[in-house]
């Protein structure tokens, strides 16, 4: 209903033209540009840096972190291939001795 106003299509229209000239001007902008740059730059530092503290806090709790579940789940996987690569072989030289 509000979709089919014309009232309601020109008013988003103009909001998303002057949405448009303000990302154009702030990424026109040295400074924000920088700031951005920085912001993200000292997230990502402190995203590592929580990420150091959880492990050491996992660790100290003698807890596996997820890197260690990970190697697990990884080392499972190559067991379980292997296991079915000696059912294929047990099971080959089963067939072959009852023929």
């Amino acid at each position: 209903m509000l979709k089919n106003n014309p009232v309601m299509k020109k008013l988003v229209e103009t909001g998303e033209e002057r949405i448009g000239k303000i990302a154009q001007q702030l990424l026109s902008n040295e400074k924000f540009v920088a700031m951005v740059q920085a912001l993200v730059s000292r997230s990502l530092a402190a995203k590592g840096t929580l990420d150091t503290a959880l492990r050491t806090a996992l660790s100290a709790m003698n807890l596996p972190s997820t890197a260690d579940l990970e190697l697990l789940r990884n080392k499972v996987d190559e067991l379980e291939k292997l296991l079915s690569s000696v059912e294929g072989k047990v099971d080959t030289l089963v067939n072959s001795k009852k023929q």
